[in-house]
């Protein structure tokens, strides 16, 4: 199933140039075709656990996953940039 916008979601995957872990929450903000015809992207706002936008990122759909009922929340510090 295919997350409605403005959702959080978690990533199932990492992303080392974003800094971002598996398991990180973000806001779904739009969807977007990829230029070659290829999977189709995700932009995600992420924020930190003050509720502050911290970045804004474009992923592969296949990354992300809808929040479930039995996830857990947890916190990890930033890497210093």
């Amino acid at each position: 199933m295919k997350p409605e916008l403005y959702q959080e979601i978690a990533l199932n995957r990492d992303f080392p140039e974003y800094n971002l872990n598996q398991g990180d929450i973000a806001t779904l903000i739009d969807y977007v075709p990829h230029p070659a015809g290829k999977e189709e992207g995700a932009i995600l706002e992420i924020f930190n656990a003050l509720g502050e936008a911290i970045a804004v990122v474009t992923v592969p759909i296949s990354s992300i996953d809808i929040l479930k009922p039995d996830d857990r929340l947890s916190i990890r510090r930033l890497a210093p940039a």
